[in-house]
Parts: structure tokens; sequence; C-alpha cells
């Protein structure tokens, strides 16, 4: 279904100009060998060329669409008109001089298979090239010696001759898509699993090359290494045959979705890429804003909200030029040593995907603080609600944060580890942000629970509630605004020391609190003592004589949204006084 799904995407880029066709991929060329008509040297000048990133400009590689890159093991495999110095003048900083000179070996018999009867001046002086170069004597050319360095030092080499790059010669492109084609002698044709059409069967795949914390040479999708994993005889990649322009076709598109780093998203050590049949960028961009945060370019957080609600309800946006029936799909893929895992993948119209996630933001809606800029909380802002911010490694658990993903796109439960970890950040600061209580109050809404009851799992304060763990939260708060208003710049509330205990003991730590509270009562003034008692004697109204001796997780969830909506409420009520 995955690499289905990728060779379709392949087939609507190409549609498109948007992508090389098979057999052709982007390489990064660091300098240019230029050959005369005899195949000599004359002179090697650097591709690079200027980037900005940030606010620097830095030079790097010219990507250029060539031959496609073959995949390395530990074997020698040259690629057809460009390579590192190894293959193509036989010369590196390895120290290794008779493999260089094998690889070099390498690249001429390739470009020999390739270009002998190709009636080119290009192909001719690439040719002679290789039957005329001295890699023993490679140090000592005059092209070189400048620059030696340099050029040895691991990037690529193109050729360049008559003026112009090879792979801009109509008869060596014609050369190089009939050797593609030709396959070999021992070449395997079988039917492929992901056509259905018979071709040349890839023992290995290419790579990978994008995916957070893999190989930075490239990483394999799809591959076999150990007799477990075969079956039948076969080895390698015929145990799940795919022909090579299939393999061209997903691991290409692929590559493509990972390039584009404005779209690559990171959920913990997941990188996840999405993109929708047709390859219309629109799908891409909004889906990305939508899931991920940040916006489309001219558009606001209101107007995402707006156009979200009306995929949700099954309706088009003509203004974006969107389908709600147009299928969309979405890839996680976490780092496996040499190999790529994939953590979830999911497949939906874009109109079903955005219900999910809109019914997921009304979920985590609930009465914020004035100062948060986010209007609503994107999944790298949930999930940081779930580490600590001062200790050194930031990251959310790969295991939770894939789940919590995978439960918002699919519009499936969410999973228990998110509210443990929400709730065990609240234990260990005493603090209870938008963040934490919108988890506490989607999660219990998606999985319901009969001890934190609806009742209580609403946007604001519901004084009409009488559930006895969510008054306890709310009583708390009331409690702590007397300490504050009689001890005015108070550097600890009693937040600091019972906050814990009173969530999980409230029958042990509420007549400590008490009497707390009669203590600081008395230091206020004739009508904040009024003010605050009524409240007080309302909520112990609705408790009665007796607390809790013990509550359970959810009945903490409660009190942490009592406890929220009670403080929110009087944060509010002060910056209303002041705007006035």
């Amino acid at each position: 279904m995955i690499l289905q799904a990728l060779t379709r995407y392949y087939e609507d880029l190409l549609a498109q100009g948007k992508i090389d066709a098979p057999g052709w991929a982007p390489a990064k060329i660091s300098f240019a060998l230029y050959l005369d008509e005899n195949g000599g040297l004359t002179q090697v000048v650097p591709t690079m060329e200027d980037v900005t990133k940030g606010k620097k400009t830095v030079q790097q590689p010219q990507s250029m669409a060539l031959p496609a890159a073959v995949k390395r093991t530990v074997g020698i495999a040259a690629n057809f008109l460009w390579d590192n110095s190894s293959y193509l003048l036989g010369i590196d900083q390895k120290g290794k001089p008779e493999r260089s000179r094998n690889c070099f070996a390498a690249a001429a018999k390739l470009h020999h298979a390739v270009l002998d009867g190709v009636d080119s001046p290009v192909a001719h002086s690439i040719l002679a090239f290789f039957d005329n170069w001295k890699p023993e004597n490679a140090a000592e050319h005059p092209a070189l010696a400048r620059q030696l360095d340099e050029v040895i030092s691991g990037g690529n080499l193109l050729f360049r001759a008559a003026g112009i790059y090879p792979q801009e010669d109509a008869a060596i492109r014609e050369a190089w898509q009939r050797y593609r084609e030709s396959g070999g002698t021992d070449a395997v044709r079988m039917q492929c699993l992901v056509t259905g059409r018979e071709d040349e069967i890839t023992a290995v795949h290419p790579s990978v090359k994008g995916v957070r914390d893999a190989q930075s040479s490239g990483a394999a999708l799809v591959s076999f290494n150990a007799p477990a994993f075969c079956s039948y005889g076969h080895e390698q990649s015929f145990n799940a045959p795919v022909g090579k322009y299939a393999a061209f076709a997903y691991t290409a598109a692929l590559n493509h979705l990972l390039a584009d780093k404005e779209n690559v998203q990171t959920i913990g050590d997941t990188t996840v890429v999405c993109w929708a049949e047709g390859a219309e960028d629109i799908y891409q961009t909004f889906g990305v804003a939508a899931l991920f945060g940040g916006g489309k370019e001219g558009l606001s957080d209101d107007d995402l909200r707006a156009a979200l609600k009306r995929l949700a309800n099954g309706l088009p946006c003509d203004d974006l030029g969107i389908d709600p029936n147009r299928p969309f799909y979405i890839l996680g893929l976490a780092p496996n040593a040499a190999r790529l895992s994939v953590r979830f993948f999911l497949r939906d119209s874009f109109g079903a995907l955005m219900k999910n996630v809109n019914d997921h933001y009304e979920r985590m809606e609930i009465v914020r603080p004035s100062y948060e800029k986010f209007t609503y909380l994107p999944l790298w802002a949930l999930l940081r609600e779930t580490v600590n911010l001062n200790s050194r490694d930031k990251a959310p658990s790969p295991i939770m944060a894939g789940a919590t993903a995978r439960a918002i796109f699919s519009g499936g439960r969410y999973p228990a580890s998110l509210l443990e970890a929400a709730m065990l950040r609240i234990r260990a600061e005493r603090h209870i942000t938008w963040g934490r209580a919108a988890i506490i109050k989607a999660y219990y809404l998606k999985n319901p629970h009969e001890d934190c009851p609806k009742e209580v799992l609403t946007v604001s304060l519901n004084e009409a509630s009488t559930n006895t763990a969510y008054t306890l939260g709310r009583l708390f708060s009331v409690y702590e605004a007397v300490q504050q208003t009689a001890n005015p710049g108070i550097n600890a509330t009693i937040k600091d020391k019972y906050f814990n205990s009173a969530a999980a003991m409230p029958a042990s730590i509420f007549p400590v609190l008490n009497n707390l509270y009669q203590k600081h009562l008395r230091k206020l003034e004739g009508g904040q003592r009024v003010y605050y008692d009524k409240q007080v004697m309302a909520l112990k109204g609705i408790l009665g004589e007796s607390y809790p001796a013990r509550m359970t997780l959810a009945q903490q969830g409660a009190f942490d949204l009592g406890y929220y909506h009670q403080t929110q409420k009087r944060f509010t009520k002060k910056e209303e006084e002041n705007n006035v």
C-alpha cells in the first residue's frame, strides 16, 4: 500500500514535470572536470552556489538532474557521468590506493558499456579520458595541483566537454536509457508486486535520504539482510519482488517529499511527510498547517479554523481549491540503523482527515490565559507539555508521540501514556498549564471514565457541577487566592507544598488547608473576607461533611480541571477590571 501510493505520487509529479524521469535523480556536484576533444583534463572548476540560510549566505554543491545513483554497500559500484574522486580520478584521501584504482576501473567499465558506439563528441571525450588517465599520476596533474585536497575530499565530480555537461547530450541520454532498460544477462524478471506488471526485479532498492537521525548516506525502506527474513531460497529483495521502475519511482517520490523541508515535520524520533493524489501542493501545505501548526502564507489562524470546519463538514473550500474527497496520505518514518521503520501510515479522504483533526481541536478547547500566543494547540506544542523543558533531552517519548499522532489523525482513542505524561509533569512541577489542562479534558472526552464525567469537561468553569473531585479542585484554588491576597508578593503558596497530596488524599490534607485558610482570612479586610468566605461556604455546601480518603487518576484529573477553571476565572476577572 505504501509503495503503491508513493509510485502513484511519482507518476503525478512526473506528469506535471516536477520530478525527474526514471533513471534520473538530483545529485549534488562540487566540481566539474573539463575535458578536451582527446579526453585530456584541462581544468577543474567549482560548481558551488550561494544559498541563503537564515541571515547567512553559504556555499553548497549545485544540484543537477543526473543518472540515478547506484545503491552502495561495501562493494564497488560506479555512477554514470558523475561520482566522487575515487571513481572518476582513481585517487582519494582514504589511504587505500589499490581500492581507488579498482573504483576507477569499475567506472571505466561502466562508461564503456554505456557509451561504446555512441556517436557524440562528448561521449568520445569521456571514453578517451578513461582510456588515457593514469590514477598514479593524478596528484601531479597541473589541473589538480592547486586544489587537490578540495577535489578529493569526498565531493561529487561531473564531466564537462564540448561546452556542455554530458547529461545535456541527447545521444548520451538515449544511451543511458537503453542501458537501463536492457538489464543484464543475470537480470531476474518477475511480476512486480507494486505495479502488477512483469519487470526486472531490483535486488537492492535505492536509498531514502532526509529521515531525521537516519544515516546521512541514506537508509532502506525495503531490505532483507538475514536468513530469518528470507523464504523459498530467495535472497535480498527477491523475497518481495519489486520491479526496477517501481523501486525507482517510490524512492524518488519519497526523497522528493523529504527534500521539501517546509513540509517535513518531526514527532519525537519520527519524520512525517504527507501528500495527496494529484500532487497538488495546496493539500500538503494546508494539511501541514492544520496538523502541525504554522500557517499557509496569507492564512490566519481564524481563517485556517474556518476552512478546517468547512472541510470537516464535507464542504469544499473553493477559494483554496481544496476538494474534501481527495485521497490523502500521512507517512511516519523512524530510523533503525541502516534501515527505516514505519511508525504509522494513514490513508483517508482529505475531508475525513480534517474532520478528525477538527474534532481533536474541539476536544482540546479550554479557557486559556491571555498571554498564550496560540488560538489552538498544534501537535508539537501538545507533545511539549509532556516533557521537562529544563532537562537536557526535551524530546517526548517516541512511542507516545507516535501513538498520539496516530490517534489524532485517525480519530481513535488517545494513548494512556499521553495522559500519564501530562499528569506526571503536573505533579513534578505543581503547575497546570493551558496545554496540560487541555490534554486532560480531551483525553476524558475521547476516553470516557465515570470518575471524570462530562460535567467537568467544559471549556470554562462549570459552577453548576456537583462532582466532588472537581469541587475540591475549585476549593483549593480559592484557598490559594485567599493566601495570596492576605500575603501580597508571597513566593510560595499552598500549591507548592500541598497540591499533590491534596489531589491524591483530600481527607488528610483539606482539614490542614482549612485551618490555614482561617488564619489567612483573618488578615483580610471586611469586604474581601465576606467575598471569599461566601465562595468557600458555597463549595463546602456541595462537598458535605466528609472528603474522599483517596482519589483515582481520573478523579485527580477532575481535581486538576476544577483548580484550573477556578484559577482562570479569577485571572480573567482581574484582566477585565484592569481593562475598565
